[in-house]
């Protein structure tokens, strides 16, 4: 046994300390177990309880591939394992780096409507897969901006995802383009939109960090369009104003359009706008005629 104040060694048994002079009780017993305490244990931690399944860890598990998200935050890098001969589907120019073995192949999917359908919606025409051949091999992902990734275990879902959002994911997944109608053009997100629906990893990038919003059913939640990421694909929503005052109290409150859901379902926010970051930035850079903002040092 050991004195509980100064720790030295003692004999079992013992009722003084010889080092310090600590007093032992009587009711200190050798070997006793500790008091159980009555309290309740804690609570477990609450879950979002939405439908965006992420990894805590950044990391998981997909049919023939692992995969971590490394330096989570503004300069996020996916990096997937493959096995020998699995294959993972990506937007093209969205690689970083790859193992030798590993071979890569673009096509138009969903053939020349398909492609077509991409290019008008803003992205690539053609669709790049990453397959590992004669062993394992490594795939690194990363989007454009700077920003986030997140993974996301898709259970037999569909979610309507920003064409510039999409990075990656299983090839099982069924990507579609789909048509947003006027009212997704004049809120800023373009004409059309990506439908992901199946099971299976689907990578995503933000410009900022990724903000979970969970809406309750008949819960009303406005979002500046310049920020969706995704959102669950049976979530009904309206482009509107963002001051419902009129025309030009939006204007003059610089927030312009906005999408309006209707709950329940759970939606993915951006914390920053990526054309409002390119209209800051627009002053500092030289104009066509050759005089522009920025500094100016003289001659």
């Amino acid at each position: 046994m050991n004195c509980p104040k100064c720790t030295v060694d003692l004999m079992d048994g013992a009722k003084f300390c010889g080092s310090c002079g600590f007093t032992i009780a009587d009711a200190v017993i050798v070997g006793a177990p500790p008091p159980v305490s009555s309290a309740p244990p804690p609570a477990a931690a609450p879950t979002s309880g939405g439908a965006f399944h992420f990894d805590a860890d950044g990391r998981g598990q997909g049919r023939g591939y692992t995969w971590e998200i490394k330096h989570q935050g503004a300069f996020a890098l996916a990096v997937v394992n493959l096995q020998p001969e699995q294959t993972i589907a990506a937007e093209a120019g969205a690689m970083v780096s790859m193992s030798a073995n590993v071979e890569l192949y673009s096509e138009m999917k969903g053939g020349v409507f398909g492609a077509l359908k991409r290019a008008v919606g803003g992205e690539s025409a053609f669709v790049s897969t990453f397959t590992a051949k004669g062993g394992p091999g490594e795939v690194t992902f990363a989007p454009g901006a700077p920003g986030d990734v997140a993974g996301i275990e898709m259970q037999n879902q569909t979610f309507m995802v920003q064409s510039s959002s999409y990075l990656a994911g299983d090839t099982s997944l069924v990507v579609d383009t789909k048509f947003g109608g006027a009212k997704s053009f004049f809120g800023g997100e373009g004409l059309f939109l990506l439908q992901i629906s199946g099971a299976g990893l689907l990578l995503v990038s933000s410009f900022g960090a990724i903000h979970r919003r969970v809406l309750r059913p008949g819960e009303q939640y406005v979002v500046d369009t310049g920020h969706l990421v995704a959102w669950e694909g049976h979530m009904k929503y309206d482009i509107r104003k963002a001051a419902k005052a009129g025309y030009l109290r939006s204007f003059l409150s610089g927030e312009g359009m906005v999408a309006e859901f209707t709950g329940p379902g759970e939606i993915l926010i951006q914390t920053r706008n990526l054309a409002a970051f390119a209209g800051m930035l627009k002053p500092f850079f030289p104009s066509q005629g050759g005089s522009g903002g920025g500094f100016s040092f003289g001659n």
